[in-house]
């Protein structure tokens, strides 16, 4: 990077990521500029149908950094201070923000920074800078805030979903997301956690991070659950596998009167049947849950500033920007990874 260029990662599909150069972003007044130390990639991040819409751009979304320029009217932060940064923030006056439903306000869906958060600096709006950006605790790492988004994401699925002391937990996919979710799960105080996957490489980290057991996804998942679980189907199914498999499922594995979550859902042309008819005479929830409100984000701070959840260990990869492709492939090809980082000051 020189003074006036910075180096990017620009996506344009998960077969091509390219090491580019843009111009540092100039911020205006109200704004922050922000050197990232560390940026995770989201399962998000290689959801090719969802991402090739609006690309080449740089994606990137799971970011902590140091703010190194501050603009006029900024008060509450200054130069060095180590933050993490939402990418969408609410506007927190709209109907759906007054009743709960941050993540379906229009302002979340539309705010984000500049350009991405695979880039060595990103200018951070006001809007943003109101009211999605938090500083680190002095012992809380780079690495350690890049979790603070996507632990939020779950923390929003698990309180949507009522999850309580003693439950049963079926989760359906041992990636990332699947395995926070293992790991939250078992801090509040869930009773049995199965975990399911195609990989004996990510079927073995559910039992690392907190699952009881485990099962192979191509196995007869709703016939074997009881067996697991004393004799009964899961109190609360979590879809974390974006497939139409997965979804069907979790139909058949939740308990009467329980939930199920989806967490990920197949792509937008994908119908999924669902059994109407036996959901409605056992009572079941079927549920979505969708990013994470400033509230989840604080409640997701606090379970990593007290240790209540550790995720570092979930990283399996640090790399640079001049391996961003293989970043992207290792996420897209699920095979033996878990967290992959990016250290866009290392080169």
């Amino acid at each position: 990077m020189t003074v006036d260029t910075m180096q990017v990662l620009m996506y344009y599909n998960n077969r091509d990521v390219r090491l580019e150069e843009m111009p540092v972003p100039t911020i205006g007044s109200g704004e922050i500029l922000v050197k990232v130390h560390a940026s995770g990639i989201c399962g998000s991040d290689v959801m090719e149908w969802y991402r090739i819409k609006k690309a080449p751009r740089v994606l990137g979304h799971e970011i902590a950094g140091e703010i190194i320029e501050v603009g006029a009217g900024v008060d509450r932060f200054t130069r060095g201070d180590r933050v993490f940064v939402s990418h969408h923030v609410p506007c927190n006056t709209c109907f759906y923000c007054l009743h709960g439903y941050h993540t379906a306000c229009e302002t979340l869906h539309s705010t984000n920074y500049d350009p991405g958060g695979f880039a060595q600096c990103i200018r951070i709006p006001e809007i943003n800078v109101k009211s999605g950006v938090y500083i680190l605790p002095d012992d809380m790492s780079y690495e350690e805030g890049t979790f603070i988004e996507p632990l939020a994401c779950v923390v929003r699925g698990q309180r949507l979903a009522r999850l309580e002391p003693g439950n049963s937990v079926l989760v359906i996919g041992s990636g990332i997301s699947g395995l926070i979710h293992i790991n939250l799960a078992r801090a509040l105080g869930a009773g049995r956690i199965i975990a399911t996957d195609l990989s004996e490489y990510r079927m073995k980290a559910a039992l690392t991070f907190g699952a009881d057991a485990v099962m192979h996804a191509s196995e007869d998942v709703a016939a074997k659950l009881p067996e697991l679980n004393d004799g009964r189907l899961a109190d609360l199914v979590i879809v974390c596998a974006g497939a139409l498999s997965p979804s069907t499922t979790a139909l058949k594995c939740v308990e009467r009167g329980g939930t199920v979550l989806f967490f990920a859902v197949p792509e937008p042309e994908v119908m999924v049947p669902v059994p109407m008819n036996d959901l409605w005479r056992n009572e079941v929830t079927l549920m979505t849950s969708y990013g994470a409100s400033p509230f989840d984000l604080e409640v997701a701070m606090k379970l990593l500033g007290s240790r209540r959840v550790q995720l570092t260990e979930m990283i399996t990869h640090r790399l640079t920007f001049r391996e961003g492709l293989r970043g992207f492939q290792l996420v897209a090809g699920a095979g033996e990874s878990i967290k992959v980082l990016f250290e866009p000051q290392r080169h």
